[in-house]
């Protein structure tokens, strides 16, 4: 379709102006978005020959701008070229509206010439204006006429584009290929306006029919893209709450901005309804990616917790390392005991095996006893004793009833006392059990166990209690615990004493060695602070040098650069008056030569005198010796 055309040649914008600004009165012709109807064609008049320019249109220029209409004037007053043919125009016009060349013509591929295509696409013609609400029936199209091709085309046109200005009054040969030029119908070059007068006809049917089978596809593809979801179509009741189309962004643009220019017709200068909407939306959008945001943060911080906290922590297989330490020592422990208690189970059964023996045994005496009863029984009913003799036998049965009983009494009293001392017994048996176990675990704990370190090879320091034998001596199994534990455990103990003494000594040893070896390095320390300090000394020392030569080699050299320049003037001064120096040299000379004279002179004098005061000390140092010589001799004599 064609786009607006600019009736003031592109002097304002497309904006919309608002209602306060005076309008123009309103025009009794309809307009159309597909922009101004086209102009029809000049032909050539029919004496005239053919164009020598081949791609001269004959349609008028559509730029209403008169700055773009000057590219399409007639080239009157150009300069021709070599070849006699004008210079072609850069800018195109409405290229749109220009008939393509002969060169650029394209030829339709479609079978429209034979009759199953035909067919086919009258059908579709029929089923798609049907379908439209367009009553027509299949003969119509088979004996088609002007008006109803018109009727047809027109109603296809306006299902494409609802607001294309088709004028009721104007010729239908003048509509018909710029409607076709609008839609980009691409075989409108092989179409002649004088077929519309015969539709039906065998030379124009089967082009005709073609346009508007064209027209039906493009219909359909139109109203499928409208149905479609596609994002270009920027519908915002279609925009899904979450998306990432750009064309979604720019629907809720558009929409924010004609809501916000409608707003700004009505006044508002600040548009915060429309922002909230827009806001809301993008936030609804963001939702559920700010959700699962801070889920991806909680989840993070909770991963840098235990990262932190595995850092922390000790690493697990020192742990498992110490704890399978514990075990082993555990494990050795547990057979000890073990060792000790299938001991002990050895023991308990020999006793119960003693105990039943002996129980058997009782019970034999008693059997003999009873049965030496019964036969006392039955010896005394053989018996004929006198009542004497029976009541004298009551006395003493009753005597001996009594003595029985305070013997029974006497028994149960024993068996108390026996239980109290068994309970006590087996108290301090279980508290020897419990010593031993602690004598035992010491002894696990210091490694005093057999095989001990020389010198107690052959001392074992291990002790078993047999509480089931009734011989006292057989109570404590293992060596004496007077004659060979306990000396042999003081001895350990003075040994370990004396080996804790020899490290306590090695210890302090050390640490007086360490002490002075901190003196000394406190003492170097002290020196070193020393040195520092005379460093530092010598360094300024040597920076006030360093500035007192500089100074001195300041005045040094404006000394030289003085007698530099006295040393400029004598010279000068001297050639000026070369004579006058030269008897001064002279001069000069001469008391040179007396001053070399004289003082070899009184070299010579001072040499003489030199060797004259040396030869009389020498004399007087020789007589000096001579005369102490006499003095030892004299004494020596004297003494």
């Amino acid at each position: 379709m064609l786009p607006v055309q600019d009736t003031h040649g592109n002097a304002r914008s497309g904006i919309p102006m608002p209602s306060t600004v005076k309008k123009a009165p309103p025009s009794s012709v309809r307009m159309s978005l597909s922009g101004p109807a086209l102009r029809a064609p000049y032909f050539p008049p029919a004496a005239s020959g053919p164009s020598s320019n081949p791609r001269h249109s004959v349609y008028r220029s559509q730029n209403a701008n008169p700055l773009l209409q000057s590219t399409s004037k007639p080239h009157y007053g150009r300069t021709p070229l070599h070849n006699s043919t004008r210079r072609g125009s850069i800018w195109t016009g409405n290229a749109v509206l220009a008939a393509p060349s002969g060169s650029q013509t394209l030829k339709d591929p479609r079978p429209i010439r034979e009759r199953a295509y035909q067919s086919k696409m009258r059908q579709e013609i029929f089923s798609w204006l049907h379908a439209t609400g367009y009553e027509i029936s299949m003969q119509t199209l088979t004996s088609i006429t002007g008006k109803d091709y018109r009727a047809m085309f027109q109603h296809l046109v306006n299902l494409i584009d609802p607001c294309y200005p088709f004028e009721p009054k104007a010729r239908f040969e003048d509509e018909f290929q710029p409607a076709l030029r609008a839609l980009r119908y691409p075989f409108v070059s092989q179409i002649d306006n004088k077929w519309l007068a015969a539709p039906g006809s065998m030379h124009s049917w089967p082009a005709l029919l073609a346009v508007l089978h064209w027209l039906v596809d493009t219909g359909k593809a139109r109203l499928q893209y409208l149905e479609s979801d596609d994002p270009t179509l920027q519908n915002i009741e279609r925009i899904p709450e979450e998306f990432h189309e750009p064309m979604h962004h720019q629907a809720l643009a558009f929409e924010y901005f004609s809501e916000a220019y409608i707003a700004f017709f009505h006044g508002a200068d600040v548009f915060t309804e429309q922002d909230k909407v827009l806001e809301a939306r993008y936030a609804k959008k963001n939702e559920r990616v700010l959700n699962d945001l801070e889920e991806q943060k909680e989840q993070l911080t909770q991963l840098h917790a235990e990262f932190a906290q595995l850092q922390t922590s000790g690493a697990p297989l020192e742990k498992l390392q110490k704890t399978h330490g514990y075990l082993v020592s555990d494990r050795a422990k547990f057979h000890d005991v073990l060792q000790r208690f299938e001991g002990r189970k050895k023991h308990l059964i020999d006793t119960i095996a003693h105990e039943k023996e002996e129980l058997n045994l009782r019970i034999a005496n008693l059997e003999q006893l009873e049965s030496e009863h019964n036969k006392l029984l039955d010896t005394v009913k053989a018996q004929n004793l006198t009542p004497e003799e029976v009541a004298r036998m009551n006395s003493d049965h009753e005597t001996l009833s009594r003595n029985l009983v305070e013997l029974k009494q006497k028994i149960s009293e024993t068996q108390k006392t026996v239980m109290s001392l068994e309970v006590k017994m087996t108290n301090h048996g279980a508290a020897a059990e419990e010593a031993l176990d602690l004598y035992t675990n010491l002894l696990s704990s210091l490694g005093l166990f057999p095989p001990l370190s020389p010198p107690f090879e052959g001392v074992d320091l291990t002790l078993q209690l047999n509480l089931a034998t009734t011989n006292v001596s057989q109570l404590l199994i293992g060596e004496d615990i007077r004659k060979v534990i306990k000396p042999t455990l003081n001895a350990v103990a003075e040994l370990k004493r004396t080996e804790r003494a020899e490290v306590e000594s090695e210890r302090i040893k050390v640490d007086n060695d360490l002490d002075q070896l901190t003196l000394e390095c406190e003492n170097i320390h002290e020196e070193v602070r020393e040195v520092e300090k005379k460093v530092v000394v010598l360094n300024e020392q040597a920076d006030e040098l360093r500035d007192a030569a500089q100074q001195e080699s300041m005045v040094s050299n404006a000394e030289a650069a003085r007698l530099e320049r006295e040393l400029a003037h004598a010279r000068t001064a001297a050639l000026s008056s070369g004579m006058g120096v030269k008897s001064r040299l002279q001069a000069l000379q001469f008391d040179y030569r007396e001053q070399q004279a004289k003082i070899a002179r009184l070299k010579d004098e001072t040499i003489r005198a030199i060797a004259k005061n040396s030869n009389e000390i020498a004399l007087f140092k020789e007589e000096v010796s001579s005369r102490l010589r006499k003095l030892r001799d004299f004494v020596e004599e004297g003494g």
